[in-house]
């Protein structure tokens, strides 16, 4: 960051390309569209250009960009909100994708085997139940899981205490199992938010 900030066009493409995979996974957990998460990226790297002067090397760089993520992510939710937004794109409907039917077919064929579905339908899994989190708890779980960051690192993030982050943390964890148990001990899915 230090040489972008002296201007290198070589640096910034370098740090584009170190963290866009990185920063694409956690916008699109936190908004739930994969476009839009891609307009994001775009956007947190042009405020990263444009505050390139400003930098200074006090905290990591990942904090720093994931603070500047978390607030974009932040202002196009509220935006969202207020225009009441429908969104029309297709979606998977379950471990099976878009058209369970033919998957089932694949599946009997011997296509898919049958580990592949299972991971599929854990991952299925896994996203609604960060999906029942609330914004704060569900990026703080993103930033210490997908990202491993500390507790201190995503307080800077979220501009909360590191006690705060650990509390936050802790209740997401105890919603996460109440949404993860059931599906875990006895097989029953997570009812979808948001009328899925």
């Amino acid at each position: 960051m230090l040489e972008v900030r002296d201007d290198s066009a070589a640096a910034f493409e370098e740090l584009m390309l170190r963290y866009q995979g990185r920063l694409l996974t956690v916008l699109e957990h936190l908004v739930h569209s994969r476009d839009q998460a891609e307009d994001l990226a775009q956007e947190v790297f042009l405020r990263v250009y444009r505050a390139r002067k400003s930098y200074v090397p006090g905290a990591k760089f990942s904090t720093w960009l994931f603070t500047i993520a978390n607030n974009v992510a932040s202002n196009a939710l509220r935006a969202r909100s207020r225009r009441r937004e429908v969104n029309l794109e297709v979606r998977e409907s379950g471990p099976m994708g878009a058209n369970p039917l033919e998957a089932m077919v694949q599946a009997s064929s011997g296509q898919i085997p049958a580990r592949q579905l299972d991971k599929a339908e854990m991952r299925d899994i896994v996203r609604m139940a960060l999906e029942a989190l609330n914004d704060r708890q569900r990026i703080a779980v993103l930033l210490s899981k997908f990202e491993g960051m500390s507790y201190a690192d995503i307080a800077v993030t979220m501009e909360l205490t590191p006690q705060a982050i650990k509390s936050l943390l802790s209740r997401a964890r105890g919603n996460l199992r109440e949404v993860l148990e059931p599906y875990l001990e006895h097989g029953d899915r997570p009812a979808a938010e948001n009328g899925e």
